[in-house]
Formats: C-alpha cells, sequence, structure tokens
C-alpha cells in the first residue's frame, strides 16, 4: 500500500506559506514590490499554498477513501504549482540582487 503525503504536504505547505508571508512582508517593507512582479508571485504562492494546506487536510480527515486520495492529488498539485511560484519569486529576487 501507498504511504499517504497528505501530511508531509500539510507540514511543507505551512512552512513555505509562512515563508511566501515572510517575503511579501519584507517586500512591503522595503517598498521593492513597485518595479518588480515579486509580489505577485509570493501573493500566488501564498494563496496556492493555503489552499494545499486545506485539501491536505481534507485528505488527512476524511472516512472515504475515494475522496482521500481526490483531495491529497489536488493537494500535491497545488503545493507543486505553489513552489514553482516561490521559485520563480527567489530567481527574480537573485537578478534583482546582481
Amino acid at each position: 500500500m501507498m504511504e499517504k503525503k497528505s501530511p508531509h504536504i500539510l507540514n511543507a505547505s505551512s512552512n513555505l506559506l509562512g515563508f511566501s508571508l515572510i517575503i511579501i512582508t519584507s517586500l512591503k517593507i522595503t517598498k521593492i514590490s513597485a518595479n518588480t512582479h515579486l509580489d505577485e508571485f509570493a501573493g500566488l504562492s501564498c494563496l496556492l499554498f493555503a489552499c494545499s494546506c486545506f485539501f491536505s487536510f481534507l485528505a488527512i480527515r476524511t472516512k472515504n477513501e475515494r475522496r482521500e486520495i481526490k483531495y491529497e492529488t489536488i493537494a500535491d498539485y497545488l503545493f507543486l504549482t505553489a513552489l514553482f511560484c516561490i521559485v520563480l519569486a527567489v530567481i527574480i529576487v537573485t537578478i534583482k540582487i546582481i
């Protein structure tokens, strides 16, 4: 039987949600967000990580096995998309600094 990924997705998504919120806060404090798309990528990743947390939590709590697999798959794809947004944000920061 396949090991459940939902607890791992929930843990990683919640940690990266905090990281994304720190990025947005630091952008607003330093006023860098006006001339880059960094805050859009960070904001989108926040939404996607929050949705990923929600669906992974639902996957953990549901008793229906089909729904569990469905929620876990949704959480997995949302997590991957949000991770891609964070990578883009880091690339933008790196290019801006260099």
